[in-house]
């Protein structure tokens, strides 16, 4: 069923593992073009349990894996509950999980993001989307990014859209088609390394200013073979662990140098892809509020960059799977194999109605 106006729940839990983004988003359509506004948005941090299980269930058993699917779902619906409740919010149309990503293996055709729709429907009673992304890795594609058309139609004032989450990724138009891809870890990377100071996260960036460049740790990040290939692409968890972990342990230097040299080389790898000099560049993701890391971009590359409210900052994610549940309610493509590689466009997600 088509309309002109939906009120949609988005949902996003990132691989930094901040915790569960709820956004209640409206959605008005004029002609070909829609307009979008975020009413009401809350982050969920995750507590202890929730934030281990998360971090270590890929390497659970079957039916341990399983059980967190549905409990997980569960959990997300509880929240929404919750949500709905403490904001006061009527008529929702349809709620849109991301879930969480437990694995990426597009070579493979396979990904998953945990958190049962089903759990979510019969929970809240209200028709979810969710696995937005297995259609896509199905065509062959990388089933990521799958923000850019989020980005071509609710931010075309924009030349650049950089997010700066768990990984970085970036959306542009090149001669009419949408480009996208992800460029590498970001935040993934930096909280795990602050961790080791005693930190969730390098608040500001301060770690990172205090620390010193490693040139010889730099090349050989700069080097790693992921950023030598063209064309769709993307990461996940694992190969942050099985390659850029290794080398960067490999250096026996303080953590404050890791950040520092770690935040040079994000900035680096950003501006081989932001050539546009006149260009204006919307940053959103926790990473930027690092400033030391918005500094260096800054210094890199000289497109205008633009980092928003911290409403956009925080939850433009959550509002574009809103919006991509949308489009996928309606039936129209919002997946583009432009940027993921796939043989087609396609409508990706699964529908499980909620109450009737």
């Amino acid at each position: 069923m088509s309309k002109s106006t939906y009120r949609i729940i988005g949902l996003m839990s990132g691989t930094s593992l901040d915790g569960l983004d709820i956004a209640c988003c409206t959605f008005e359509q004029n002609g070909e073009s829609w307009s979008y506004k975020i009413e009401e948005a809350v982050t969920y941090k995750y507590n202890e349990e929730w934030s281990k299980k998360l971090a270590s269930i890929h390497n659970s058993s079957a039916y341990e894996f399983a059980l967190a699917n549905t409990k997980y779902g569960y959990y997300v619906a509880e929240k929404v509950n919750e949500f709905i409740s403490d904001k006061n919010i009527k008529g929702i149309d349809l709620i849109a999980s991301h879930g969480h990503t437990i694995f990426h293996q597009p070579e493979k055709n396979f990904t998953f993001q945990l958190g049962s729709g089903a759990a979510i429907a019969g929970r809240t009673g209200i028709t979810t989307v969710c696995d937005f992304r297995s259609l896509d890795v199905a065509l062959n594609g990388q089933g990521a990014p799958l923000v850019p058309i989020g980005d071509a139609l609710l931010f075309s004032g924009f030349e650049y859209c950089l997010n700066l989450g768990g990984i970085a990724n970036i959306s542009f138009d090149n001669n009419g088609k949408r480009a996208a891809f992800d460029i590498c870890p970001v935040n993934l990377v930096l909280n795990t390394v602050a961790q080791k100071l005693g930190k969730t996260y390098d608040s500001e960036g301060d770690f990172a200013r205090s620390g010193s460049l490693n040139n010889k740790l730099l090349d050989k990040l700069n080097n790693l073979d992921f950023y030598k290939t063209t064309g769709a692409k993307s990461l996940g968890r694992e190969w942050v662990e099985q390659v850029f972990f290794p080398v960067l342990n490999s250096f026996e230097i303080s953590a404050h140098d890791k950040l520092n040299t770690v935040c040079e080389h994000i900035a680096l790898q950003i501006a081989k892809h932001a050539k546009n000099t006149t260009a204006k560049m919307l940053v959103t993701g926790g990473g930027a509020y690092n400033s030391y890391l918005m500094e260096r971009l800054k210094v890199h590359i000289q497109a205008e960059v633009i980092i928003p409210d911290n409403q956009t900052i925080e939850y433009k994610e959550a509002l574009i799977f809103a919006f991509l549940g949308l489009l996928r309610f309606e039936q129209k493509n919002n997946t583009l194999a432009s940027v993921t590689g796939a043989s087609t466009d396609s409508t990706g997600g699964a529908i499980y109605l909620g109450e009737t």
